[in-house]
């Protein structure tokens, strides 16, 4: 049996949150102690351990209550959800960045970025000798195997949407553009 101090310190959690998660109904105490005092069972811990993980995705309490109480098939659905948010969140991100060293136009802070853009990527394909032919093997290959991955990897690129759209309907089709 583990107090709620114990699992405070286990967890690097405030007294007040476990309170809460058990007021909310998330992370209830087992039993209590004569005293009248919150006990929790290795299962609650592993319940805490599963709680502390998906609050490092991001989840707000009320998707991890779901996850917790719902089929394996919901929780992947949550899931994928906090994914596709993320994915856009990224995406964000990059634009920003984008703009940023766009605005600032300084080549020290193009060398510290770790932004590249298309005209850097294909300079650097180019000179570790990849031809053009090559280049579009490397898409079609990249569209088969991952192509969400090809999506997210093209937009870190800068690359705007009409032409995200056209590399990657010729790469699903596997004919180079003409």
């Amino acid at each position: 049996m583990f107090t709620i101090g114990q699992l405070c310190k286990q967890f690097n959690l405030s007294r007040s949150t476990l309170l809460y998660y058990d007021k909310i109904g998330l992370l209830k105490p087992s039993t209590r102690s004569e005293a009248n005092y919150r006990l929790y069972t290795e299962a609650d811990k592993k319940k805490m351990e599963l709680i502390n993980t998906y609050r490092q995705t991001g989840l707000s309490l009320e998707e991890i209550t779901q996850i917790l109480d719902s089929d394996e098939s919901k929780s992947c659905s949550i899931l994928e959800q906090r994914l596709l948010q993320l994915n856009k969140e990224i995406n964000q991100l990059r634009q920003q960045q984008q703009v940023i060293v766009q605005l600032i136009e300084q080549q020290s802070l193009h060398t510290k970025s770790r932004n590249i853009n298309k005209e850097q990527w294909v300079q650097l394909l180019k000179a570790t000798g990849l031809t053009d032919a090559d280049m579009t093997r490397w898409h079609i290959e990249f569209e088969k195997a991952m192509p969400e991955g090809h999506q997210d990897f093209l937009e870190c690129l800068g690359i705007d949407e009409e032409e995200i759209k056209a590399i990657r309907t010729w790469s699903k089709q596997g004919t180079p553009p003409s």
